[in-house]
This record gives C-alpha cells, sequence and structure tokens, in this order.
C-alpha cells in the first residue's frame, strides 16, 4: 500500500520537533542535490572520459588538475561545516527567544498551485538578490579579498560553486538562496523545494558541461570574460546590458 505523502509529513510532524526537522532536512538536501550533484560531474573526467571531453566547454588542458580539486573540497566542506554550524546557531537563538520557526511547518502540505507560485516568487527574488550582490563583490575595493577566491576556478568546475571565502558563502551562497522563503512565508517543505532546484542549479552552471542545453555557458562565460553574465538566470543581465552578446563567437573564444 502506497503511503502519500501527506501522511508521511503527518508522521514527521509527531515524531520530531521542527527545529530538528528544519535541521537535518536542509542538510539532507545539500547533500543530496549539490555535494551528490557535484561528485557525479567531477567523476565523469574518471569515469568516462571520452564523453567528458566531449562534453566540456573549455579544453582540458585548462581544467584543474587532482590537487586543486582536493583543495577545493577542503575548502567546500569548511564552509559546509561552518554553514551547518550558523544554521544551529539561528535555530537554537529562535527556541531560546520563543521566536517562531523560520518556515511554516503547516500539518496540512501546500497545494501544488502554492508551491509553484512560491517556487516561481523566490526564483526572482533571488535573481534580483544574487545579481546585486555579485556585482557588488566584483568592485575593485572588495574583489581581492572577498571574491577573487572564487574566481581562481577558470574554468570552473561543479564543487567550486561553493569554493570561497567564508564571507562571500554567506553573502552570495545563502542570503540570497535562504531570504526569498523567509520573505513569503514559504511552508519549509516549499523552501526545500526550491533548495534542491538552487543547489542543483549552481552545482550543474559551475559544473563546465554543455549538458541541460548549454545551462553552464553562461556562467562559465562569467569566469572567461568576469564582467558579464552575473544573474542566475539571465533576466537582470538583460535589464542591464550584461549579457555576453556574441553567442556565435563562445566556442571559438573558449
Amino acid at each position: 500500500m502506497s503511503v502519500s505523502l501527506q501522511t508521511l509529513w503527518t508522521n514527521l510532524l509527531l515524531r520530531y520537533s521542527p527545529a530538528r526537522i528544519a535541521f537535518f532536512g536542509t542538510n539532507t538536501i545539500q547533500l543530496t542535490c549539490f555535494w551528490f550533484a557535484s561528485a557525479v560531474y567531477i567523476s565523469l573526467p574518471y569515469l568516462f572520459p571520452a564523453f567528458s571531453a566531449r562534453h566540456k566547454l573549455q579544453k582540458q588542458e585548462k581544467q584543474p588538475t587532482p590537487a586543486e580539486i582536493q583543495h577545493c573540497f577542503r575548502v567546500v566542506f569548511r564552509n559546509q561545516v561552518l554553514s551547518s554550524a550558523l544554521q544551529l546557531s539561528i535555530i537554537g537563538l529562535d527556541m531560546l527567544t520563543g521566536r517562531p520557526p523560520t518556515h511554516r511547518f503547516d500539518p496540512i502540505l501546500p497545494s501544488l498551485t502554492e508551491v509553484v507560485r512560491d517556487v516561481i516568487l523566490c526564483i526572482l527574488i533571488r535573481e534580483v538578490m544574487a545579481y546585486y550582490l555579485h556585482r557588488l563583490v566584483h568592485h575593485p575595493s572588495i574583489y581581492q579579498t572577498i571574491h577573487k577566491p572564487h574566481h581562481s576556478f577558470s574554468p570552473p568546475i561543479a564543487l567550486a560553486a561553493q569554493y570561497s571565502t567564508f564571507r562571500e558563502h554567506v553573502l552570495l551562497g545563502i542570503i540570497p538562496i535562504a531570504t526569498p522563503p523567509v520573505i513569503i512565508k514559504s511552508h519549509v517543505v516549499t523552501f526545500w523545494l526550491f533548495l534542491a532546484m538552487q543547489l542543483f542549479e549552481t552545482a550543474t552552471m559551475h559544473s563546465g558541461y554543455d549538458f541541460w542545453a548549454g545551462f553552464a555557458k553562461r556562467h562559465d562565460l562569467h569566469h572567461e570574460k568576469f564582467n558579464v553574465c552575473f544573474g542566475p538566470t539571465g533576466l537582470m543581465d538583460w535589464i542591464y546590458n550584461t549579457e555576453w552578446k556574441n553567442r556565435a563567437d563562445i566556442k571559438a573564444d573558449l
């Protein structure tokens, strides 16, 4: 007999506190949608070298070495530990002060209409926040100390999506994703869906492959050109005319 999502959610609420559900649910999504996705992308050159070479956006001689990938892993793991500690601190502060959870924990799951609406709104809010914050860290006065380490991976690899100083990780990796669901007061399950989409997106965006209709091409160009393609979707780049125009020249430039 199949068990409905509503039944699973009801049982989860009966067995665990919202704080525990929020912490373990969020970190499980981080593990599967970012770490696992990154591992798949990074393993392709070793498991399927011909397939990988055929789909890589930049030449093999430009790719990071195994030692650089190991260093990237250590930095990203550090950011993961620190961000989990930050989440625990916020949850603990909420419990001490009696504040309600950051997201809704309604016993009834949100409708499909509500989920779609909230995810679209979150994507739009994140696009605006991420664009302005990304352009901010490219300002010469702070680029060297905050954002330059991230650009040391050119071309990028999936795991390097979270390769950064912890300050930048909070500024660009946490705030633009965590804030939109809080603003619109979404259900925690909607937040998890949005988070899963964004984590898979950022891993794919940095993967350096032409999969998903060349989705990674825009951010690959950002790591090459530095002054184009700041936003996740391209909407704000279109508004501010920072989208890379010469699409026909992309392959030649890479």
